[in-house]
Formats: structure tokens, sequence, C-alpha cells
């Protein structure tokens, strides 16, 4: 059965080392395919540091908070309300350097991969690893 309704109390968290992803909407408990939901919470001084999507397409919405958005080798500050598109392929990087927690919401279009959600981190290699 296609889940319908969500409960931000209930969603599933997924914590790595640069924040966590509550799965709002992913192919297993939903049966979506064509798009992937995630909010994400960044903590002060966290980042998803330089990856890409290589078949995915993505907007990243700030909910609250501020961040650091990157899309290649532009960058800017985004505020709640803001947004940035993330055509496939292309690298892009979130990073709160800010005091307060920042959070966002990610929408990924196809869905990838068991969970929806599929990256290529490109953070170690040139230009990324140097460009901030």
């Amino acid at each position: 059965m296609t889940k319908v309704f969500t409960n931000s109390k209930a969603l599933p968290i997924v914590s790595y080392d640069w924040g966590d992803i509550g799965m709002r909407l992913e192919p297993k408990e939903s049966g979506c395919n064509s798009m992937v939901v995630m909010d994400v919470t960044l903590e002060p001084g966290g980042m998803h540091n330089f990856h890409k999507h290589v078949d995915q397409d993505e907007i990243i919405i700030v909910l609250s908070g501020k961040v650091v958005q990157w899309v290649n080798t532009e960058h800017t500050v985004l505020s709640a309300g803001d947004s940035a598109y993330v055509a496939r392929n292309t690298v892009h990087g979130s990073f709160n350097e800010f005091n307060e927690p920042a959070k966002i919401q990610v929408v990924l279009s196809p869905a990838s991969g068991a969970t929806g959600y599929e990256l290529v981190d490109v953070a170690d290699s040139e230009p990324w690893k140097s460009i901030r």
C-alpha cells in the first residue's frame, strides 16, 4: 500500500557525520519512484560537503536558519524561504557557517537506487577540496 500521510514526528531519521535526514518521501515506504523528499538539519558548523547526483535533479529549500550554498563554483547565502536548483551531475555543497541550526528540505528527481538517493562524493578532489 502506498503511504499517503506523514507525521513529522514519525519521520525515519538517518544520521550522517554532516547532519540528519528525515526521509519524508522515498521509494521503500511510499512506493513513489519519481521523487525523493528529505528534511535535513545541519547544526552550526555542519555541512553536506561537495557531492553530485549523477542522474538526479535537486531543489534545496531553506526552511529556517541559513546556509552557504555552493552550486558548481558559485555560492551564496540562502535564508529561510530561499532555494537553489541543482541540475543533475552538478557539484554542490551546503555549509552551515552560522550560530543556529539550519533546516532545509530537499527534493530529488527521479528516485534512484534502493533509498532513492544516490551521490558521488567529490569533497577530496580538486578543485573542491581547496575552493572554500
